[in-house]
């Protein structure tokens, strides 16, 4: 999912629009302890931590990084699918990338 909001920077006539995408994170627990976190829509995009907070800080971080990177070089930003998930916990994260 993708919004754009607007938030005012030093001057306030210049205005930067964020542009926020919202993917689910599937967060499992691991055999060694912690959690590892895995964002279907985003291939690749797997993190881990070691309590529940900090997963979620690494995943939110995974993100933002993952889809600089396709900003970058021009990729398509993947839209969130619907996804068969087993029984791990699950959060919703949302990253703002600046426009």
């Amino acid at each position: 999912m993708r919004r754009r909001t607007s938030r005012a920077k030093t001057s306030p006539r210049k205005t930067v629009t964020d542009t926020v995408y919202t993917y689910t994170v599937l967060f499992e627990p691991a055999v060694e302890g912690g959690y590892t976190a895995s964002v279907p829509a985003l291939p690749g995009v797997i993190t881990e931590g070691n309590t529940l907070d900090e997963a979620r800080e690494r995943a939110t971080a995974a993100i933002r990084g993952h889809l600089k990177v396709l900003r970058k070089y021009r990729q398509p930003i993947p839209e969130e699918r619907p996804v068969a998930i087993r029984q791990p916990i699950t959060r919703r994260v949302r990253v703002a990338l600046p426009v």
